[in-house]
């Protein structure tokens, strides 16, 4: 591996403050998921972050992309099992 794979490969540090209680219950919830803690709190990181990302994505389309996504978001699906399943179950408030 050449010196400039290296720098590639190696990581960014993250040094946070945390309160010993907050440490004590991310360190067993690590442990109850099979983690490490930096493991656990990477993945809980990354996924809280791309929740908060996920509605703030910017889609550029042209009129034309733009009118043919209108019209696809305008059709009625299209029956499948998956969609008759749903229809025949009922509410969870009317059970």
């Amino acid at each position: 591996m050449s010196t400039l794979e290296a720098k590639k490969a190696r990581r960014e540090t993250l040094n946070l403050r945390i309160k010993p209680d907050l440490r004590g219950l991310i360190d067993r919830a690590a442990v109850a998921t099979g983690k490490t803690r930096t493991d656990f709190v990477l993945h809980a990181a990354r996924n809280a972050a791309e929740e908060a990302l996920v509605d703030r994505t910017v889609f550029a389309l042209d009129s034309k992309a733009h009118a043919e996504f209108l019209a696809r978001l305008d059709q009625p699906p299209r029956p499948n099992d998956r969609l008759r399943r749903a229809v025949k179950t009922a509410a969870p408030w009317e059970k």
